[in-house]
Formats: structure tokens, C-alpha cells, sequence
């Protein structure tokens, strides 16, 4: 049974920085391709980084270039976001999302491209 936790959210001022976390189980995490989703009050969940294995391609959102950094840690089976020099427009609440390689068919930012999610963590940039 795949499971993933995020933790990390927080309010934070305009400038400043929040590392999210994204704790995973029940798989093997170096064979899947992991995102990060966004999703604030009226919007739709949009793509806003991704890791994708083995080669650990990793792609942005043009709105979090230069400021936010996906990365891994396979020892802990964790996926992190950085988060530098948040915005108000970051506000969101943060999903997690997993999808084993041999399902990942390249389209990094499309949500159903994504078999597991996480419950999401809240982000608030004042």
C-alpha cells in the first residue's frame, strides 16, 4: 500500500523560506517519478516541480524557477521541496504526487498522470 505524508506548511512572510517534506512507504522510491502539486482557493491543482528517476531529470513550473528545488533522499524514501523567496501568489495548499516509471508517460505537470497522492500541506506567504 503506497502511502504519502507531506509535512513542512507553514505561514511565512514574503521573502522568506519553508522546506516541505514528503515522506513516502510501500514502494521502492528510485523507481518512480515524484511531484509536487499546488493548489490554492478557486484554482486548479497545477504542476509545480518534478523528479524523475533514475536520472533524477528534474523540471519547474516557469512560476518557481531560480526560487523553489525539488530533491530526494532514497536512504529515507523523502521527497523535499526548497521553497526561497516566497510570494503571496504561493499561498496553496501542497500535494505530493508518485506514479511508478513504467506509468509515467512524460507530461510532468498533468494530474492524472499521478496514481498516489498525499493529503497536502498548507503554505501561506503574507
Amino acid at each position: 500500500h503506497v502511502q504519502l505524508v507531506e509535512s513542512g506548511g507553514g505561514s511565512v512572510q514574503a521573502g522568506g523560506s519553508l522546506r516541505l517534506s514528503c515522506a513516502a512507504s510501500g514502494y521502492t522510491y528510485d523507481r518512480y517519478c515524484m511531484a509536487w502539486f499546488r493548489q490554492a482557493p478557486g484554482n486548479d491543482r497545477e504542476g509545480v516541480a518534478a523528479l524523475y528517476s533514475p536520472m533524477s531529470d528534474t523540471y519547474y513550473a516557469d512560476s518557481v524557477k531560480g526560487r523553489f528545488t525539488i530533491s530526494r533522499d532514497i536512504a529515507n524514501n523523502t521527497l523535499y521541496l526548497q521553497m526561497n523567496k516566497l510570494k503571496p501568489e504561493d499561498t496553496a495548499t501542497y500535494y505530493c504526487a508518485a506514479v511508478p516509471r513504467g506509468f509515467y508517460s512524460g507530461r510532468w505537470g498533468v494530474l492524472k498522470e499521478y496514481a498516489y497522492w498525499g493529503q497536502g500541506t498548507q503554505v501561506t506567504v503574507s
